[in-house]
């Protein structure tokens, strides 16, 4: 039997709510600038830094069941080969820019392809102790300046942009963040992507279909690094300067909370994180608003997580949906009384 054609479904199909929120939170940062005053500018620059090397993290954890505590080594390793390789004269940015995401993937597919022979704890204590490797070489030996770091003295320029203007950055930082996101929300979506998911779900299963899962994982690996050179690339010529810290553990760590603060499993889970962590550590030091006690912000910024984590199972993405659970248990728990005194009040009548 026919369906009517006033009740046929309609080829375009309805704006998913995540989709809605994503566009009206990149719109949100496009028009950012207009209110804000320097460090305004300055502080969502590097949150957005933040957020692409959360969503490189993400595309391990939450796309493929990869728990990598050594992401902080690719992002300095992109950060360090910036400052490194920028000429003194010719500050060419799109070159240094891809040599930079290069050299942070190529470390990646190394550490990728020795890790990825191992699971669970063992990987992510491998993975951190070739981060630890990296952290080491550049504080210790002359390459990298040592523990003092070395500085940027020539930003680099891409095509007619000058890197050197901060509302310029803001906004080449905001085109990479929009496109690492389109990027990876594409590849979710892909036959690879789909692999990537079926890896994380059951990789057992996924071998007996008959996948060899072991260059899937390497290539999401390398491809992550990348991503996380990429932030590298864009922090270094922010700041202008690089030290190791870059690339210690404690980031790694810091960027691991993000995406499970925001949400795994989720890529605007990832963005959200990255903004609510660095916008949970200006709150905390912030002196006018806690005295001296900003003095302490770890401790209110550890509590304050734990809190989401117990809180939110599913992270601050999932808060719109624990809310409608919520506002639906109690409507069904009233029904559901209203229906009790109803047939109450009917047997008193038929009595």
């Amino acid at each position: 039997m026919s369906t009517p054609s006033h009740q046929q479904p309609s080829v375009l199909s309805k704006p998913s709510s995540a989709l809605i929120f994503v566009l009206v939170s990149f719109s949100a940062l496009a028009l950012y600038p207009m209110i804000a005053g320097q460090f305004g500018i300055d502080l969502v620059t590097k949150i957005m830094i933040y957020a692409i090397l959360a969503l490189s993290l993400e595309l391990l954890v939450g796309g493929t069941g990869l728990v990598c505590f050594g992401q902080a080594a690719f992002f300095g390793i992109g950060a360090y080969t910036t400052v490194l390789l920028s000429p003194s004269n010719d500050p060419a940015g799109l070159s240094l820019w891809a040599v930079a995401m290069l050299a942070a993937a190529t470390y990646a597919f190394f550490v990728g392809a020795l890790s990825l022979r191992t699971s669970g704890v063992y990987f992510i204590m491998v993975t951190l102790a070739f981060a630890q490797m990296a952290y080491y070489v550049v504080h210790d030996t002359a390459l990298g300046g040592g523990t003092d770091g070395i500085y940027l003295y020539i930003k680099p320029i891409l095509g007619p942009l000058d890197l050197e203007r901060p509302l310029i950055l803001y906004f080449v930082t905001l085109s990479s963040l929009i496109a690492v996101f389109a990027f990876l929300a594409r590849l979710s979506r892909s036959r690879f992507g789909r692999a990537l998911a079926g890896i994380r779900v059951n990789e057992q299963r996924m071998r007996a279909a008959g996948f060899s899962t072991y260059p899937y994982k390497l290539a999401a690996f390398t491809v992550s690094g990348g991503l996380a050179g990429l932030a590298g690339f864009l922090f270094a010529v922010k700041d202008g300067f690089v030290n190791p810290e870059m690339l210690s553990w404690h980031l790694s760590g810091a960027v691991l909370i993000m995406i499970i603060l925001g949400g795994i499993g989720h890529l605007r889970g990832a963005l959200i994180g990255a903004f609510a962590f660095a916008l949970l550590q200006e709150l905390f030091k912030s002196e006018a608003i806690f005295g001296a006690f900003a003095k302490h912000w770890h401790l209110g910024l550890g509590l304050t997580i734990i809190a989401s984590v117990a809180l939110l199972p599913n992270g601050l993405v999932g808060v719109p949906g624990q809310l409608k659970e919520g506002l639906m248990g109690r409507s069904s728990r009233r029904a559901q009384t209203s229906g009790d005194a109803d047939v109450s009040i009917e047997d008193l009548e038929r009595r």
